[in-house]
């Protein structure tokens, strides 16, 4: 009978920490699923932006340039959240394979249905001939400043929902699981089956109990202090919306940059011998690059919807933060709030002191 009132008395102390710590494991995981949304949405928008580049500014090369597009987001967005994909590598993938591109239809519009083969020998004279100047490694430098404070940002909000899951499954002590015993059951055994444990009698068991989760106190406030400021330290530079939702024009950066430098590019290429290796591909008389190609015509013009401020990545950290502040002293003060909202009776009413039933808690409070 004893070993199963020790049992209840312990799952009755579980339940309270899991009660106790759901409104801020709600509020952690129910921010994971926003921000990830936010960024995924914000993704999405980026991606249209640079589409609407292509359809607008460069028609003839926007069908064979959607499909990199979509691989240089994906990746981004793969990247947020938590894969092992280097930004460098997926950047210049993105160039490499957008160099073709420009130089059969910008810099040499008169060269056309070439062949993959031809495509990729061009492709891989890219990063020798830097044909879009510093444009690849700024794009880099801005996306990886950018998006690494919001991956970090997501990863930590999962590490607290890990931290609270684990204290929610505490190890007791054979001390605490008996002294857990005799505060909430010892007083059935003599019919008291109303009474309440005193304050004090309830704070000595219940911090004794928690003591080790006392100890994550300075570890959660210390949590709660770096996730403010990596918070405070996505702007500027580090502004993810504000360097996504600019990449496009990076991008047209860099083609104008190739196009201005088109005859230098030209005999570049020719002293690489790019002819030599690849060949040359079929020529038709040249197509203005403002005229659209009929694949294009089969693309669906996504528009890009405003901006919501309320809805930004900015204001739902702000106000995430905010919340989260709230919790700041929470291990510190959860072995009190257990006692004064739940456990303990009420000041000014007979109570249990681990004894017996009486008015007042005498012995000291610990803690």
């Amino acid at each position: 009978m004893e070993e199963k009132y020790q049992v209840a008395a312990r799952h009755d102390i579980q339940h309270l920490l899991q009660t106790s710590s759901s409104s801020l494991k709600f509020l952690i995981s129910r921010n994971v699923a926003a921000f990830q949304e936010t960024f995924e949405t914000l993704i999405r928008h980026a991606e249209n932006h640079t589409n609407t580049l292509f359809r607008t500014t460069y028609r003839n090369m926007a069908a064979d340039a959607a499909g990199s597009v979509k691989e240089l987001f994906t990746d981004v967005g793969l990247f947020v959240l938590g894969s092992e994909v280097s930004v460098e590598d997926f950047v210049n993938r993105f160039f490499d394979s957008l160099f073709p591109l420009v130089y059969n239809h910008l810099i040499n519009p008169g060269l056309t249905d070439i062949t993959i083969n031809y495509a990729e020998c061009i492709r891989m004279t890219r990063r020798d001939l830097n044909p879009f100047g510093n444009f690849p490694k700024l794009a880099v430098g801005q996306i990886g400043r950018s998006m690494l404070p919001g991956r970090v940002f997501l990863q930590a909000l999962n590490l607290g929902i890990e931290v609270i899951n684990t204290t929610d499954h505490l190890q007791y002590t054979k001390e605490c699981k008996r002294a857990l015993l005799k505060m909430q059951y010892c007083p059935h055994c003599q019919g008291l089956t109303q009474s309440k444990p005193c304050m004090g009698y309830c704070l000595n068991v219940i911090r004794g109990c928690l003591a080790n989760m006392a100890e994550i106190d300075s570890h959660w406030r210390e949590y709660v202090r770096s996730l403010e400021e990596v918070s405070n330290s996505m702007h500027g530079s580090y502004d993810v919306e504000q360097v996504l939702l600019n990449l496009h024009s990076l991008v047209n950066d860099a083609i104008m940059h190739a196009q201005i430098n088109g005859p230098k590019l030209s005999v570049q290429v020719n002293k690489h011998h790019v002819h030599k290796m690849c060949g040359h591909p079929n020529r038709k008389s040249a197509q203005s690059s403002g005229s659209p190609l009929e694949n294009a015509k089969d693309l669906v013009s996504l528009k890009v919807p405003p901006r919501n401020t309320e809805e930004s990545l900015a204001s739902r950290r702000k106000e995430f933060i905010n919340s989260l502040r709230l919790y700041q002293t929470f291990y510190a003060g959860l072995a009190d709030h257990l006692c004064v909202s739940e456990l303990a009776s009420s000041d000014g009413l007979s109570c249990w002191n681990g004894a017996d039933v009486v008015k007042r808690y005498t012995v000291n409070v610990k803690g």
